[in-house]
Parts: structure tokens; C-alpha cells; sequence
């Protein structure tokens, strides 16, 4: 049954952070770009990973990373393989058998391992399924998002993970019955916020630029459960792209100043700000990671000082299954979705 109950919990009494990071190489983009293209756009974009998990392990943050279970395979026969063969001939056609050593676009089980390996603790959670197969396709049956998903859970559990958090492709959101019977504690929402709402239309695109120029205060967020323990933890505020062309428009430097004034607006409302963003992203500029470095080093000085505590998604999705299911008095405050809504417009004001 879906419950839709909302919490403001003080168990973030601090003001928290999550990072997560869409991990998708050219699995989140193969029905766009074709190799040369994926790669002329994100020259990089494999070192871009391990330099984003080197930046983390130097600044002792743990990130929620979404990894697409294709990405987690030794290899596949692509078209042919198994485990795509209930999805839609006209998807998995794209797709090329290969391995890591052949196609390490595609297939790249050593990063997973890396991944899993690293200090301090980075989450590993699964993004769209097994090949990121949009859920909100017209062939996106539930019987063919249901193997989707199965698979994709196979391939992180043949790689000693065993994903609780999940993202939508595209933030295509539907079938999320799904994800609780799965196993699945955890999910991304989409930004409250109206150019979210809009979704990928001109006016949408519009106001997002709108918001960049104007450097608008991304909202903090409060988990919300959508099925008896599965969270709905949304998104504060995705990377808007680097790319030459976007830079021209809106400086490099907002994106910096949109990410200072989410941590602080987390800190006084005592909610979550959740900063996305896919790791090629930071490949399509060169001072890329210059940037990320300075986001790193604003939100360490915040929780240095005790201001914020940086957290994975499936480390709050058990901190309010832990404050459901026990006595914690005064310590939590249960807000309506209006009341909500009306402190994220107030961050806006």
C-alpha cells in the first residue's frame, strides 16, 4: 500500500548532506550517442571516475554512487545475452558484446571493485536497472521493468554488492512497488522545485537557466516514505553541465554559489541537501574538478565545525526506519507534505 507519509525528522539536527553520483559511462546514453560522440563530448570520462573516487578518499566523504548493472558485468553478448532477453529487441540492439578489456565504455567491473573496496565507505546503489532502460518508455511493460530491475540486482550481487538505494534513468519515475520488493530501501525523487516539475520541455529548460543566472537557493529536503520502508529521499540540486556552450551562458562560478547557499539553507531548516550529478559531468570542462574541489573543500570546512554531517542515502533511509519503528520522544516532528512544501518556498524567498 502506498503511504506517501512525511517526516521532518530532528535527527538531522545539524543539517546533513548526501552526494550522489549517477554512474552510468555510455550505459546512460547509447539511445543518444554513439561511442566517438559519448567520448568527444566527456574526453576522460573513465579517469573522471577515479578521480572523483580519489577527491572523496582524500577529503574522508562517503557518497551514494548509482551504478547501472551492465557496468558491474565482466562482459555480455550484448543483444544476445541472456539477461536482456526479455527487454525490447529495439534497446538492447545497441548494445555490444564485449568485455572490460574490449569495451571499457560499457563494461568496467574493476571500478566496481574499487568502488567497494575504498576508504572511508562508499555506497553502491543501482541506477535504472541492468541497462537503464527508461521506465516511462511505451515499451516499459511492468512485467519488463520487473526483469529490468531483477537484473540489474544480479549483476551488483555477482560483484559482492548488494544495492538498497536506487535511482531512476533520467528521473523517470514509475513502478516503485518494484523497488520495495526487491529489496530496495531507498530511492532519489525529483527536485521539488518547478523546473523539475516541467521536465524535459522548453519551459523547463528555460527555467532552469532562469534559476542558474539568478543563483537561486536550492531547497533542502526531508525523506519521504512512499511504501511501508521504502524512502523517497529527493534531490536538492543537480549539476547543471560545464560544457563550453552552457558556460557562456551561466558562469562556472554559480554553480559553486548555488551549492554554498543549499548547505546553508540544510543548516538552518535542519534538512538534507542532496547534490547530484553524473562523474562525466565534471569531464566536460577543464576546470571541472577545480570546482568539485572547492564544493569539497566548502562542505568539509561545515562539518569540521560540527554544522553538517555528510551521510549516504542508505544511511538515512535506516535512521528513519529507525525512528518509525522506535521510542524517540520529542526528537521527531511529523509534517504534512503542505507544510513541507511551505518551508522549501520560504528557503526560495
Amino acid at each position: 500500500m502506498r503511504l506517501e507519509h512525511h517526516y521532518s525528522p530532528k535527527l538531522f539536527e545539524r543539517g546533513a548532506v548526501i552526494f550522489s553520483f549517477d554512474t552510468e559511462q555510455i550505459w546512460g546514453y547509447f539511445d543518444r550517442l554513439n561511442e566517438s560522440q559519448f567520448e568527444n563530448r566527456y574526453p576522460g570520462a573513465l579517469k573522471a571516475h577515479e578521480k572523483l573516487l580519489s577527491c572523496l578518499s582524500a577529503t574522508g566523504i562517503s557518497a551514494t554512487w548509482f551504478v547501472v548493472g551492465g557496468m558491474s558485468l565482466h562482459g555480455s553478448e550484448g543483444a544476445d545475452d541472456v539477461r536482456m532477453a526479455a527487454l525490447p529487441r529495439r534497446w538492447t540492439s545497441r548494445i555490444p558484446p564485449g568485455t572490460e578489456a574490449t569495451a571499457p565504455l560499457w563494461y568496467r567491473r574493476s571500478f566496481v571493485d574499487c568502488l567497494r573496496e575504498s576508504k572511508p565507505f562508499q555506497e553502491i546503489g543501482l541506477h535504472g536497472g541492468l541497462t537503464h532502460f527508461i521506465w516511462t518508455d511505451s515499451l516499459a511493460t511492468r512485467e519488463v521493468v520487473a526483469r529490468e530491475l531483477s537484473e540489474g540486482v544480479k549483476a551488483l550481487e555477482q560483484a559482492l554488492v548488494r544495492p538498497l538505494s536506487f535511482s531512476f534513468g533520467r528521473e523517470q519515475e514509475a513502478h516503485h512497488s518494484l523497488l520495495a520488493a526487491h529489496g530496495i530501501r531507498s530511492y532519489r525523487g525529483r527536485t521539488p522545485v518547478l523546473a523539475c516539475r516541467l521536465g524535459r520541455t522548453l519551459p523547463g529548460a528555460l527555467l532552469r537557466v532562469w534559476d542558474e543566472l539568478l543563483r537561486v537557493t536550492p531547497p533542502p529536503v526531508w525523506p519521504q516514505e512512499t511504501y511501508r520502508g521504502l524512502w523517497n529521499i529527493p534531490s536538492s540540486l543537480f549539476l547543471y553541465p560545464i560544457g563550453a556552450s552552457r558556460t557562456k551562458i551561466v558562469a562556472l562560478r554559480s554553480r559553486f554559489e548555488r551549492f554554498r547557499r543549499g548547505l546553508e539553507a540544510a543548516v538552518r531548516y535542519g534538512g538534507i541537501f542532496h547534490f547530484c550529478l553524473h562523474p562525466e559531468n565534471l569531464a566536460e570542462s577543464s576546470y571541472g574538478f577545480a570546482m568539485f574541489e572547492d564544493i569539497l573543500e566548502l562542505v568539509t570546512q561545515f562539518r569540521d565545525r560540527g554544522d553538517v554531517e555528510i551521510l549516504t542515502m542508505g544511511q538515512v533511509a535506516t535512521r528513519m526506519q529507525c525512528a518509525r519503528e522506535e521510542t524517540v520522544g520529542d526528537r521527531v516532528i511529523n509534517l504534512s507534505g503542505d507544510a513541507i512544501a511551505e518551508m522549501a518556498r520560504s528557503v526560495s524567498r
